[in-house]
């Protein structure tokens, strides 16, 4: 019902905006990556979703379109809420998340407070072909990028070390340098082993 909303920025916390429109004060919850972007001048702009349910009516705001696509998009998987989608957003921009999901990166995903494993697993199935499709994701780079993680840890697996310790290691370094070659995610590997 409400797509966007512009208006006199009255408050900004971490969490919340009220932005003040035609004499009446909106107040919006953000993410911490919206807060982030939003400027100090007066007139603010933020693309909206309106939640409605039987005792409240919630208006979350978004400073990009593709942030308010990618929450749109979390809080229809199942056990996945406005709350939990919002807490993601917070933790991971909207471009980790997109690249989380494509690569199926559970760990990622579950590190975020309030998702499981299960819910976790659900999010990549229930969106990994929306994400890739919508994105126009290129799903070869990401294959690539598991490509070298499965290299590396082979050979780190050869060398003697733990796989489960190994495989946090390399994520680690894959996340930190997303473009390495197997050589370089093994080094930097090693050196954190």
């Amino acid at each position: 019902m409400i797509t966007h909303i512009q208006g006199r920025l009255v408050e900004k916390n971490p969490t919340d905006v009220v932005i003040e429109c035609s004499g009446v004060g909106y107040l919006c919850h953000i993410s911490l990556n919206t807060f982030s972007q939003i400027p100090d001048s007066e007139n603010l702009k933020l693309y909206t979703h309106l939640q409605v349910k039987e005792d409240s009516h919630t208006l979350y705001g978004f400073v990009e379109k593709s942030e308010r696509e990618i929450f749109r998009l979390l809080i229809s998987v199942s056990g996945i809420g406005a709350s939990t989608s919002r807490t993601m957003l917070s933790a991971m921009s909207p471009k980790q998340v997109r690249e989380a999901i494509a690569s199926e990166d559970v760990v990622k995903i579950q590190s975020i407070k309030g998702i499981g494993l299960k819910t976790a697993q659900r999010v990549i199935i229930d969106l990994k072909d929306k994400i890739l499709k919508v994105y126009d994701i290129d799903e070869v780079s990401i294959s690539q990028n598991n490509t070298n993680k499965d290299e590396a840890l082979s050979a780190l697996d050869v060398l003697g070390f733990n796989r489960k310790q190994a495989e946090r290691v390399v994520d680690k370094v894959i996340a930190d340098h997303s473009d390495a070659k197997v050589e370089k995610i093994i080094k930097e590997a090693l050196k954190n082993l």
